[in-house]
């Protein structure tokens, strides 16, 4: 789901020693997936070290960098109006620099740099670490560019600056770039080939957030459950590693265990998983520990199995609904969310009504759902026509999320009378009198504000909801 930011640094780095006098300002925006705004708090924490402080203010900014996606056309379109509206502002205001980041930077570096000349700099998601070198390049009146891809996690080393955060939840990387080849995705072009980052790292990251009053991490990666840490490399070079580090390497399961058992007070999330790599150790690991919270976001993308294997899947529906069902027998209370694309090449009738019936299966609690958007450089632009007409995709989009919305009322209904655990995470946007929340389900939940205070783990009584909302009575402090 594309979403932007205008974001601002609150904290200072934790493992760097941020230049005594910040003079220039920094203005940045991200788009697309979570990834993104956690890589814009890496690029924060770099930056600031180099005399950068980040400013909400456009009309202060010494430097615009934006923080790119290249997974559908709306975002990339998104993306060039705003980088037209800098370089507009960029006539009045000649000491102004323009960069772009990540997914886009990347696949569009000669386009946006050479072609249009609509930027002074292009950085790559694993080129970060030169930023300091590119902005003097930039500075000295030179173009900058820097898309090369890593074969390790590149930024285990920094602490991110927290960026627009409640001081409640975090984003904590775990792996980078993607070896699941579906044919409508740029990400395994755009960030690489799967590393993971070392499990000590990724734990003492925690512990630092944790002792700075964060309540909540979200475990993050282009896939988490392909995380396997083996002493560094990328994951296809596991076959090469010796016997010792196969014999202690730590998968997604273990890594999962690491940090729940190191914070047991902390809750935790993790996104995105793939149906193909998931495994039953891992759902047996988030029904062993309380402080995991139940939800899996588990992209589905098609019930139809020809159009799996046209998106290089690699698993069926049949097997996808095998998934569903252990995770219903072992977590009988996890939330499941999607993703689901309309239209994509050769689609039918038939196989649209095989995503119906998905949907009909699973009942889903919440979902994400697009029209295909034929990405350049893909497999499936390469090899296939994008041949379902428009009109079509917008019909069965509009029949996909009319569906999700009975599953999400149904879903919801289910807490109707349940007291269950609240992290408060702000006031209401509907509500000065009313907190914010969610549950483990990862489902919004209203009440009134009563003594509570932002961070606070509130048992509530659900009393009624919405689709998307639960809302209830605060019935008092969570029992430790």
């Amino acid at each position: 789901m594309e979403k932007t930011i205008d974001e601002s640094i609150q904290g200072t780095p934790l493992s760097q020693t941020t230049k005594t006098t910040n003079s220039r300002k920094l203005y940045l925006e991200s788009y697309g997936c979570a990834m993104n705004f956690s890589d814009s708090e890496i690029v924060a924490s770099i930056l600031a070290n180099e005399g950068f402080n980040t400013t909400q203010n456009l009309e202060d900014a010494d430097l615009v960098l934006v923080n790119t996606c290249s997974i559908r056309e709306k975002a990339e379109l998104t993306v060039r109006k705003r980088l037209e509206k800098f370089n507009a502002i960029k006539k009045h205001r000649p000491h102004l620099k323009v960069g772009v980041l990540g997914c886009m930077a990347e696949r569009l570096k000669s386009k946006l740099l050479e072609e249009e000349k609509i930027v002074d700099m292009v950085v790559g998601p694993d080129a970060y670490k030169d930023l300091p070198n590119l902005i003097q390049e930039v500075d000295a009146g030179r173009d900058a560019v820097n898309v090369v891809l890593s074969k390790e996690e590149t930024y285990a080393d920094i602490a991110p600056i927290r960026l627009q955060t409640n001081g409640v939840s975090a984003l904590v990387s775990i792996t980078r770039g993607c070896d699941n080849m579906c044919t409508f995705c740029v990400v395994p072009f755009t960030r690489g080939r799967e590393r993971s980052r070392n499990p000590q790292s990724i734990l003492e990251e925690v512990a630092n957030l944790w002792e700075q009053g964060y309540k909540e991490i979200t475990l993050l990666g282009q896939n988490v459950d392909s995380y396997l840490w083996y002493g560094g490399g990328l994951k296809k070079d596991f076959i090469k590693a010796t016997d010792m580090q196969k014999a202690t390497a730590v998968d997604f399961s273990s890594l999962l265990e690491m940090v729940a058992k190191a914070q047991p007070e902390m809750r935790i999330r993790f996104s995105t998983s793939n149906p193909q790599d998931m495994t039953l150790d891992v759902i047996k690991t988030m029904a062993k520990y309380d402080n995991i919270c139940n939800h899996i976001h588990l992209p589905v993308q098609s019930g139809s199995n020809r159009i799996l294997k046209e998106m290089n899947r690699l698993h069926t529906i049949e097997e996808y609904f095998e998934l569903i069902d252990n995770i219903r027998k072992i977590l009988p209370n996890c939330a499941i969310s999607q993703d689901m694309i309309s239209g994509f090449p050769t689609e039918t009738e038939e196989d649209h009504q095989a995503t119906l019936a998905a949907l009909a299966y699973v009942k889903y609690d919440f979902g994400y759902m697009y029209l295909y958007s034929e990405r350049p450089g893909t497999m499936a632009a390469r090899k296939l026509k994008d041949d379902v007409p428009m009109a079509v995709k917008q019909r069965r989009l509009a029949e996909i999320i009319a569906l999700q919305r009975e599953h999400c009322k149904y879903r919801t209904s289910a807490h109707v009378g349940n007291t269950e655990e609240v992290l408060i995470e702000g006031t209401s946007k509907k509500s000065d009198a009313h907190w914010m929340g969610r549950n483990s389900q990862n489902t919004v939940v209203v009440f009134p504000k009563e003594q509570y205070n932002v961070g606070d783990f509130v048992m509530v009584k659900i009393n009624e909801c919405t689709s998307a909302t639960l809302i209830g009575t605060a019935v008092g402090y969570r029992k430790k």
